[in-house]
């Protein structure tokens, strides 16, 4: 009964055989394909990616620092909230600012008199030299006449002593009045009551004064985001104070922090694609890169690495690359400063350079330029109530030795000619 059993086990182990034969070829083939896949890959696509995870969203902080000491009266945004540019944020009290703007006002006003003054005074001294030249032309009309009928022994010479000490005397107060007339040229010449020296230096007094005042109203340089605020209703603030930050998130990038040996064929202007971990893989922003730091993260750390020691140990550095980011793709999904970015940079043109087609990048704001123009809008008003008849030369004058803004200067006007208009001649 055995022996008929075992030849038929024997066709099994062939079978188990052949179909371990077929998985491993299965294998292999797979193993194959998966190996030709990669190389296609790396040749194709991966060997022209540079990636890294160390990268992260970066942008500008813009600190609010007061320019003048003083206390603070309000504050007009906090954390979270959004500004926009010229928004008043921090107001500080004016009252001392005031009270000196005022003073130097008052004290323009009555420098542009005393000038006015001046000019005045030239018309003064001129009719005193030409009465004197007609004293000095009787006096001596007077003794050439006596002169003539000397001989006859009608005049005397006593009489014809005094009309020569009359012409004598008349010389000398012709001369008198020549010099006061050119003394007080000396103080006007070349000048009108606007450019006067003296009229001057008291409109930069006030300058002064309305840029000190002005400066208690602390703007928004950006629009953006507020941040990190610590002042408070009441404190005491003095100029380079950090009081709050604005962020603005419209201009930010990326900072990625690429190995050393990733950086042979990397150049500026290489197309760039991210995702940042807040959005996941399903939003991809889009950039290039604009820049490489001049040198690695520890070379700029607090403290060094010290590599001539004899305990040395080589690390492999990372160099700071910045990444821009598309406009459109920021502000369909904004970030924040801060937050983590997975980066993968196009290397496939590395044709040009890594530090000299870098372009230059200009951060700008025009808020505290109006307060010149005002400034100079109520210096000119000062001018022009206190300067008499010439009050629409001075304005013009000043309007164009201010300083200011075309369009700041063209308001002057405007608003001196109305106000001398109605009040001729009033003291500012």
């Amino acid at each position: 009964m055995s022996t008929p059993q075992q030849p038929a086990a024997n066709p099994q182990p062939n079978a188990n055989s052949g179909k371990r034969k077929r998985m491993m070829t299965l294998l292999v083939l797979v193993i194959v394909i998966a190996a030709v896949a990669y190389g296609l890959y790396y040749f194709l696509v991966a060997r022209f990616t540079e990636s890294t995870d160390d990268a992260y969203v970066n942008g500008n902080v813009v600190q609010i620092t007061p320019q003048v000491t003083g206390t603070v009266i309000a504050l007009k945004a906090d954390d979270t909230q959004t500004v926009n540019v010229g928004d008043p944020l921090v107001l500080l009290d004016p009252a001392d600012a005031r009270v000196t703007l005022e003073q130097t006002e008052a004290q323009l006003a009555q420098t542009v008199r005393q000038v006015r003054g001046l000019f005045a005074d030239d018309s003064q001294y001129e009719a005193q030299v030409a009465q004197r030249q007609s004293d000095l032309s009787r006096a001596q009309d007077d003794l050439r006449r006596r002169m003539q009928v000397a001989q006859t022994g009608a005049v005397s010479q006593e009489e014809i002593s005094h009309a020569r000490d009359a012409v004598r005397s008349a010389e000398a107060a012709l001369e008198a009045a020549q010099q006061q007339l050119a003394a007080n040229r000396a103080l006007t010449a070349n000048t009108t009551i606007a450019n006067h020296p003296n009229v001057e230096a008291a409109a930069a007094k006030v300058r002064d004064a309305y840029l000190a005042n002005a400066r208690n109203t602390l703007p928004a340089p950006v629009t953006g985001y507020v941040a990190k605020r610590s002042v408070q209703v009441g404190q005491r603030v003095s100029p380079g104070n950090p009081l709050m930050s604005v962020v603005p998130l419209n201009s930010l990038w990326v900072d990625a922090n690429f190995k050393e040996v990733q950086l042979k064929h990397m150049r500026i202007g290489q197309p760039v694609e991210m995702t940042a971990d807040v959005y996941g893989s399903s939003v991809v922003y889009h950039g290039k890169v604009v820049g490489f730091s001049a040198g690695t993260g520890s070379a700029f750390s607090l403290l060094p690495a010290q590599n001539a020691t004899g305990n040395w140990i080589k690390v492999v550095q990372r160099l700071p690359v910045r990444i821009s980011l598309d406009p459109e793709d920021l502000q369909k999904h904004p970030l924040r400063i801060g937050l983590s970015m997975q980066v993968d940079v196009n290397i496939r043109n590395d044709s040009g350079t890594q530090l000299g087609n870098a372009q230059n990048t200009v951060y700008e704001t025009d808020v505290f330029a109006k307060y010149g123009a005002e400034a100079d809008a109520e210096i000119a008003r000062i001018i022009a109530e206190n300067a008499g008849p010439n009050a629409h030369k001075a304005v013009s004058s000043a309007a164009g030795n201010a300083g200011g803004s075309a369009a700041g200067s063209a308001a002057a006007k405007a608003q001196v000619t109305s106000a001398h208009a109605e009040k001729p001649g009033a003291k500012g």
